[in-house]
């Protein structure tokens, strides 16, 4: 089975045990992703956000497993997601399995069968900011950004920083514009 996992964020610069298998490729499906889940130490993280956003090229591995349980359980791993939230958390298409898909799921499985990939995993977190489900603006991130002391700083502008420079949304451009965190990777 040939399991692709999807990245935007750490997972690129940081996949820790994750299994993949070689490098990250820049042409990953075009996905509603931004700066919008504040997590746990201050940081705003990319996550997939509603359809109404812009669309940004994600990036892609091939993993070294094939097997989608232990994929998915590795992805849930890195991204310390608790077992009981894996299924939502951690989102998969397999190829023949119907049902019920959002918009972003619906662009990823035409793009795994355009790879002719058997199944592709990703990192479903939903945007949350200040302990509220939703999207916060551009506006209510940069400021809580700025707002940020010391070394929870220093976390958030490395994150925001070593995303990959395609993940281009309106929230980077407002925080490099207001902050002058600009893109450190070459990816």
């Amino acid at each position: 089975m040939t399991i692709a996992c999807l990245g935007w964020g750490s997972l690129i610069w940081d996949p820790r045990e994750l299994p993949i298998r070689g490098i990250w490729f820049p042409d990953g499906p075009l996905l509603p992703i931004e700066f919008a889940r504040e997590s746990d130490d201050g940081r705003m993280t990319l996550v997939l956000v509603p359809e109404t956003a812009p669309l940004v090229r994600s990036l892609w591995t091939l993993l070294s497993v094939g097997d989608l349980g232990l994929a998915r359980e590795a992805l849930r791993r890195r991204e310390c997601v608790l077992s009981k939230n894996a299924e939502v958390q951690i989102g998969h298409w397999e190829r023949g399995q119907a049902g019920e898909r959002v918009d972003a799921a619906r662009r990823i499985e035409r793009w795994g069968v355009s790879l002719d990939l058997d199944a592709v995993i990703w990192t479903n977190l939903s945007p949350k900011f200040h302990e509220q489900d939703g999207v916060p603006s551009s506006e209510e991130v940069v400021g809580h950004l700025n707002g940020l002391a010391h070394e929870k700083r220093k976390n958030a502008e490395r994150y925001i920083r070593m995303a990959p420079r395609q993940i281009d949304t309106n929230y980077r451009r407002a925080i490099e514009r207001e902050l002058g965190w600009t893109p450190l990777s070459e990816m």
